[in-house]
């Protein structure tokens, strides 16, 4: 048998909820109101996987989904069904528009440079309007000068900077917001991301544009009960080490044993996105039983300690505690790094 068809299983897997993420896009759906959600699924569904997510999403009913690039927009171009829609949020360069022009996804125009090169293809596109967060989008003084009627539009939208604070911004951007739809109009209009959809039902319009809350993200307390934890990193024990006290444990010993105890060495580190923020912080688990992480996470490799799980064996299975707000404040990552970083050589297991 040639050496390239053995199969040669990780020593790391994301446990991955299939149910729990319809549950979310659910529950975000039924909190836009009459607005109606979609997805963003960039940055490969925030690292669950951009395929098994558009498929489990269009399943449930959600037919707007939303990318960064062309790149990420060809990778799932066969996974769209005919009554989806896909939005390109970083617009189109002159590089992409080779591709651009045969796709069915559509551009978020954020300029009126973008606006020229769009504007004789007869096709659909969206607008992104700067608001306040000054990021992409075009300005709301540069709308009036245009006549948007040359353009098929069909999303109007906008991005909002703080909402997952109350604060002034949010009513900033909304007034802002409102003022540029009296210049440019859509088939429809969207403000709200995840958090957005819970400021209420001023900031929903047609369309609703969730993405960190699909994948078990809590921005705001009304996501704290009703958010599931969608990943569920598990790692496998490479070695059982029994430590004396007085021994030390990885890189600059920041690890020191002050009891005879032992540990567990993980197939899992920062190249996988554990990263070193959990060090001496982290928490594994088995049968609900707390394995904390010891001294500093390395790129490969973590140590736990086992004391309260003495049974555990080499090749043995445990489950990183990820419920993104308890792992954030663990390590001081965002949710949205957290999620995100989940790295390539984990096996994706959804269930």
């Amino acid at each position: 048998m040639s050496d390239k068809l053995i199969d040669i299983p990780s020593a790391a897997r994301l446990r991955l909820d299939g149910t729990a993420l319809v549950h979310n896009w659910r529950t975000l759906d039924a909190m836009s109101g009459n607005a109606s959600a979609g997805a963003a699924i960039k940055a490969n569904g925030y690292g669950l996987g951009a395929a098994e997510v558009v498929q489990q999403l269009q399943s449930a009913g959600c037919r707007d989904f939303y990318v960064a690039n062309w790149q990420e927009a060809k990778e799932i171009e066969t996974y769209i069904g005919t009554d989806s829609s896909v939005s390109v949020l970083n617009g189109v360069r002159a590089e992409d528009m080779p591709f651009a022009i045969t796709s069915s996804a559509k551009p978020v125009l954020n300029s009126m440079e973008q606006v020229q090169r769009w504007r004789n293809i007869g096709r659909s596109c969206d607008i992104m309007i700067n608001s306040g967060m000054n990021r992409l989008g075009i300005n709301a003084e540069d709308l009036p000068a245009f006549d948007w009627n040359t353009l098929d539009i069909d999303i109007v939208m906008s991005h909002l900077a703080s909402a997952d604070q109350d604060g002034p911004q949010n009513i900033d951007q909304l007034d802002q917001f409102v003022g540029a739809l009296q210049h440019v109009s859509g088939k429809r209009v969207s403000l709200s991301n995840s958090a957005g959809i819970a400021l209420g039902q001023a900031y929903h319009f047609d369309c609703t544009r969730p993405g960190l809350s699909l994948y078990g993200g809590k921005q705001r307390p009304e996501f704290s009960q009703s958010i599931r934890q969608v990943a569920f990193p598990e790692a496998q024990i490479l070695q059982v080490r029994a430590l004396r006290a007085g021994d030390k444990v990885g890189y600059n010993a920041k690890y020191v044993a002050t009891r005879d105890h032992s540990i567990a060495i993980l197939a899992l580190g920062y190249a996988d996105g554990y990263l070193r923020g959990f060090s001496g912080k982290g928490i594994f688990l088995k049968d609900q039983r707390a394995l904390p992480v010891l001294g500093r996470v390395s790129m490969d490799l973590i140590a736990i300690d086992i004391s309260n799980a003495p049974d555990l064996l080499e090749s043995d299975w445990v489950t990183a505690e990820y419920d993104l707000p308890t792992a954030s404040g663990q390590s001081g990552l965002s949710q949205y790094e957290l999620i995100t970083g989940l790295g390539n050589r984990y096996t994706r297991c959804w269930a």
